[in-house]
């Protein structure tokens, strides 16, 4: 059993490593089925009678519930235990699983991919805090670091292929009742593996109102964000929502200025390093998520390719992703340092997304996606552990969990931007191709080429955010400081070297003549 401190803290390297096995299952799950729904949406849209509108809120619903939880989560996790709200969030997110793979009508699927999303921000808001408390330092903690991204990075793209491998041999039903095994074996491993944190306690406030402000200012934006596409971005619901979220955002930025205990305190927001990489993030995977989003439609629609061989096709980023981060990008973070780590990634991003903006409507996979699959899993399997160790670096023990909910946050409310954006530009794009005579094919490409080539623009502005704000390097191995001799003088006037030093008070020496 793993001993309690500040969440979750081994007396031994084998149990450390033991527990972060049990969280990046926990992880996996939630990630893998960000990704996994995304293939199996036509079956979805046949077996349900789902309308093309209606159909996004197979996702939406779970976007919504997850990024607008994701904060008071992590919060709640400080003071009740972070190992509570884990186990909580994985009973949740699998119970809903099941009653999405039983759902016999569109609402029933809606209503249960909110409750899944209620249970992935459970889950995701408090695991980095834990992370960060099983590995305080060094090099066991970019290492540790290394694996979960790895497990969360190779997780959204292969989710893609087991969605179409799934869908194609056993039906939609089994993208989600593929979570019961998994998440009853992650239950039961984190009941027996983490030792149970008591937090600090309620009383020391979860600002209910802020919680409340907070929770509806991220889910109206969100909701807002996903729909944009269909409802015009200066349409008037797209405005109005959009107004009414800022100025929740407002209140809640003021109320945590005067509230005894806030949900989110000022001092980490005044981190120039959590801030920094917040907004990193949030930029570099506004333009990861175009790519594997639009990507997959460019591998389907363009291309010509079926569920499971688009899924095939996705399997070398993944596969890229966790080499490096479980072989070589611990090293590299430990001997470089997370930021020249994380601008190399961002700059390797930069130039997959740039090159994916020439796709043409002849393209082929080897010559025109597969290069582009290679710098991309390289990119982010040298970016997202540095940029995570950077978010986390400056983290009190006790905000462990809110910086957790707020990193993940930003990570889920820039994929939804950055992919509402995206693809709104490149329907707009292909609806004026069309108009100008061109075949559907050639249109769709161009849509995608705009949207590919915007991506690879978000990912610049991440890589001169963190060369502008992430200054920090990390810890330092410090070199051992070599032992001097004292030199004492004896009697006689000699010296000796090497004295050894006692407890008890030293009797002056005496010096004559």
């Amino acid at each position: 059993m793993v001993q309690a401190m500040d969440g979750v803290v081994s007396p031994s390297r084998h149990s450390r490593w033991t527990a972060l096995v049990v969280l990046c299952a926990g992880t996996l799950m939630t990630v893998l089925d960000g990704s996994i729904v995304t293939v199996a949406m036509p079956a979805i849209q046949s077996g349900l009678g789902f309308s093309p509108a209606g159909l996004a809120w197979v996702v939406n619903a779970y976007l919504i519930a997850f990024a607008g939880l994701l904060l008071l989560a992590g919060r709640l996790g400080d003071l009740i235990g972070r190992r509570r709200m884990f186990v909580s969030g994985l009973a949740v997110f699998t119970a809903a699983s099941v009653l999405c793979g039983v759902s016999t009508s569109s609402g029933a699927l809606i209503a249960a991919r909110f409750a899944q999303g209620i249970g992935g921000a459970m889950t995701s808001a408090v695991v980095l805090g834990m992370l960060v408390a099983l590995f305080p330092e060094g090099r066991d903690r970019a290492r540790a670091i290394a694996v979960f991204s790895a497990v969360g990075a190779a997780g959204g793209a292969l989710g893609t292929f087991l969605g179409g491998a799934l869908t194609s041999a056993l039906g939609w039903h089994s993208i989600f009742l593929i979570n019961l095994p998994i998440g009853v074996a992650a239950l039961i491993a984190a009941l027996r593996v983490l030792a149970d944190d008591r937090g600090q306690g309620l009383g020391k406030g979860a600002d209910y109102a802020g919680a409340v402000l907070v929770t509806a200012a991220l889910m109206l934006g969100v909701h807002t964000i996903v729909r944009a596409a269909a409802r015009g971005w200066t349409s008037t619901p797209t405005l109005g929502f959009g107004a009414l979220s800022v100025l929740l955002l407002a209140a809640f930025a003021v109320r945590q200025v005067y509230a005894a205990d806030p949900l989110l305190r000022p001092r980490l927001l005044r981190s120039r390093t959590l801030a920094g990489a917040n907004l990193v993030q949030l930029l570099m995977v506004a333009g990861m998520f175009t790519f594997q989003y639009l990507g997959a439609l460019y591998i389907q629609r363009v291309l010509g390719f079926d569920e499971l061989l688009t899924g095939i096709a996705f399997l070398p980023a993944p596969l890229v992703i966790g080499v490096l981060m479980l072989g070589f990008s611990a090293r590299l973070t430990v001997r470089f340092g997370p930021r020249r780590v994380l601008l190399s990634g961002l700059a390797l991003i930069v130039t997959g997304l740039a090159v994916l903006g020439r796709a043409p409507a002849d393209g082929t996979y080897a010559m025109d996606v597969l290069p582009v699959m290679l710098l991309l899993g390289t990119g982010f399997g040298l970016a997202m552990p540095a940029l995570t160790g950077l978010a986390m670096a400056d983290v009190r023990p006790e905000d462990g969990g809110l910086a957790s909910g707020l990193f993940n946050t930003g990570q889920v409310v820039g994929g939804a931007l950055g992919l509402a954006v995206t693809a709104a530009l490149a329907s707009g794009r292909t609806r004026e191709l069309l108009g100008a005579g061109d075949d559907a094919i050639a249109a769709l490409s161009g849509g995608y080429q705009l949207a590919f080539r915007t991506a690879a623009g978000l990912a610049v502005v991440a890589l001169l955010a963190a060369a502008a704000l992430l200054r920090t390097e990390g810890p330092r191995t410090e070199k051992p400081r070599k032992k001097r001799a004292r030199t004492v003088k004896s009697g006689t006037g000699k010296p000796r070297t090497g004295e050894p030093r006692t407890n008890e008070p030293r009797t002056p020496t005496t010096h004559t003549g």
